[in-house]
Parts: structure tokens; sequence; C-alpha cells
């Protein structure tokens, strides 16, 4: 099995994170590390089948790894890798950018 390239990963993660749920389940987890749906719904406006239907979209752009606790109780944490590939991603595009938009700024300056 091979690596998804750089823009597919890059796209799967702007498309998913571009729901305003999806990012709040990120905040939530970045400031208070792994937790269950339940204890997500607990702080967010939305029922804890929202919340498992969104977790198991950023499970599937990488984002979240579900992680099986006690009592069968599922936990999710943060994945940075995809976030760091889409980084990279618009990272790589800037630079891309830089060059001609510098040369026609010269020429129209």
């Amino acid at each position: 099995m091979h690596e998804p390239d750089p823009e597919t990963v890059a796209q799967e993660v702007f498309a998913t994170l571009a729901d305003p749920t999806r990012r709040a389940i990120l905040a939530a987890l970045s400031a208070g590390g792994p937790a269950t749906a339940t204890d997500l719904a607990a702080q967010l406006p939305i029922t804890r089948q929202a919340v498992t239907k969104h977790l198991t979209l950023l499970a599937e752009a990488g984002l979240v790894v579900a992680e099986p606790g006690e009592r069968r109780r599922i936990r999710y944490r943060l994945d940075s890798g995809p976030m760091k590939v889409a980084q990279q991603f618009l990272a790589a595009l800037a630079r891309d950018w830089d060059s001609p938009l510098a040369a026609l700024q010269d020429r129209l300056g």
C-alpha cells in the first residue's frame, strides 16, 4: 500500500476543516486531550450522535484516531500528521506563487 500524495491529503484536510463544528471538535480535543463522543457533546451545542458523525469524518481524514478505552468506550485523540502535510502543501503553493507575483510586481511597479 502506498501513501496518498500530499495534494490529496491536503484536499481532504481542507474539506474536513471547512465545517465549523469539526473545527470546534478539534479545538476541544486540542485543549482537553483525548475524549469520548459523550465528553465532547457535553462541551458542544450538538448531540452525541452528531459528534459521532463528525468524529467519523475527522477519523477518515486522519485528523483524529479512535482508541478503545475502558468499558468499551472509544476515546478520540488528535493526529497532527495530515495537518502537517496540508501545511507543507500550502507552504509549497505559496513558494510557487511568490516568484511570479514578485515578477509581476516588478513589471507593474
